[in-house]
């Protein structure tokens, strides 16, 4: 009998322990199906929230947000994205004449539009007809033409005070490391001067530094956009003369590509700013000149390695072209002499706007090998309200000549003219570091616009 019993209670506890193990994995199972109901479900979210953010952004990306239209012109634009817009006139009490609801359209068609002498309108855009996305500022112009040029420039700029590229540290006549502008001075500050005189140029800076003899002195400076006054004690170095241990530069020197001469003889070239190679900023300029120069070496582009034109510039009065008179995000701007009027030796051509801008066959209009010709590329995207003012066109170099020569877009080459069914529309940027027979451009109307 008590072998029966203890068997039984064996039976029973083995089935107690089964019965804990089937609810053990009962619970773990149901933990994992909570767990990948859960992943499921975030992974499911974070797909709709990323689509919609792609979605938004490529819509977005597709809708500028200002469109130049030429005045009294009946002009047609495509964008094909899902919404619809009311156009309203603008007036200066910022009321429209326009009745609402009188005149909408669907920008997931064909528009065409004609617009009236002087006068402004907006475009207010709703996703899918309802939802409110967008405002587009309509500007009416003037048709204009421009001159292509294409020809290489040299180009000399003056910075408008002495720039800061950085603060170092000197050996003292006692041996001891001194930096004295460390934590004062930064990378991409303007001095304009000190102890309230004016320094243009490195060389009166460095002589005002010296002739301190040791006083504190107080250095007048801009410092992203903003004006203020900080001290500093120049220190003697080893050889005895003062220093504050700042690195400078006074002016900046390059090679480009000149875009185009409009009817009043003013230029627009490069596409780009003058930046600093050091800090990467837009240099602040006082003054500048352009100057003749002829293209002596090709340094041909692969993938990886960008290619460059080098220039041989005399930077002599004979051989000046022009002032320049502004240095922007946008390229650098000013005024011809009649030296520089004999470059635009192509006839003028009409400005193409962004929206007439189509995917496919177009010309660069550059100098390679002592010659100003066409060269083939294609357009292979339009970018209407790309981030970067300087990317709105993306293209590819086609022709067999300019590749075999350059390997596709090299450096100098910013600035080349892009033209398209026998108008202007942009100009050579940027090369793609890793493809080099791509690029970028900017857009005529944005260069205009400076």
């Amino acid at each position: 009998m008590r072998q029966q019993s203890d068997s039984d209670g064996q039976i029973k506890e083995q089935a107690g322990r089964d019965v804990v193990i089937l609810l053990q994995n009962w619970k773990k199972r149901t933990r994992r199906l909570k767990i990948y109901r859960f992943s499921l479900c975030f992974a499911l979210l974070f797909s709709c929230t990323a689509l919609t953010a792609i979605l938004y952004y490529q819509i977005d990306n597709s809708i500028p947000s200002v469109l130049n239209v030429r005045a009294d012109q009946e002009q047609s634009f495509y964008l094909g994205v899902p919404a619809a817009a009311e156009i309203v006139s603008v007036s200066e009490t910022g009321e429209s004449n326009i009745p609402a609801g009188s005149l909408e359209i669907d920008l997931s068609k064909p528009v065409t539009m004609r617009t009236a002498q002087e006068s402004s309108y907006r475009m207010l855009v709703k996703l899918f007809g309802f939802l409110p996305f967008k405002e587009v500022d309509i500007q009416v112009i003037q048709d204009q033409e421009l001159i292509p040029v294409g020809a290489p420039i040299g180009i000399y700029v003056k910075t408008d005070g002495v720039l800061v590229i950085g603060t170092g540290e000197f050996q003292g006549l006692d041996g001891v490391t001194y930096s004295p502008c460390r934590y004062i001075l930064k990378s991409g500050d303007y001095i304009r001067y000190v102890d309230g005189e004016s320094v243009t140029e490195k060389e009166k800076f460095i002589r005002c530094i010296e002739e301190s003899n040791g006083r504190t002195v107080i250095l007048t400076l801009e410092r992203n956009g903003e004006t203020m006054d900080v001290s500093v004690t120049p220190v003697k170095d080893a050889s005895g003369n003062y220093k504050i241990g700042v690195w400078v530069r006074d002016n900046a020197q390059g090679v480009g590509t000149m875009t185009y001469i409009d009817c009043k003889g003013n230029f627009g070239a490069l596409g780009h700013g003058i930046n600093d190679v050091d800090t990467s900023t837009l240099m602040q300029m006082e003054g500048g000149s352009l100057y003749q120069t002829d293209i002596v070496d090709i340094k041909k582009g692969t993938d990886g390695n960008p290619g460059e034109m080098t220039g041989m510039i005399v930077y002599s009065d004979d051989n000046i072209l022009g002032a320049i008179t502004s240095n922007s995000n946008k390229g650098i701007f000013g005024v011809c002499n009649e030296k520089a009027l004999s470059l635009g030796v192509e006839d003028a051509l009409p400005i193409g706007l962004k929206q007439e801008i189509v995917k496919g066959p177009a010309q660069i209009l550059c100098t390679v090998e002592d010659e100003t010709k066409y060269y083939d590329v294609e357009i292979i995207a339009i970018h209407l309200d790309h981030d970067n003012v300087n990317r709105g066109i993306e293209l590819k170099v086609t022709d067999p000549e300019l590749l075999e020569i350059t390997g596709g877009i090299v450096q100098g080459m910013s600035g080349s003219p892009i033209i398209q069914s026998g108008r202007i529309i942009g100009a050579v940027t940027h090369v793609l570091v890793q493809d080099s027979t791509r690029g970028y451009g900017i857009f005529i109307e944005t260069m205009l616009d400076h």
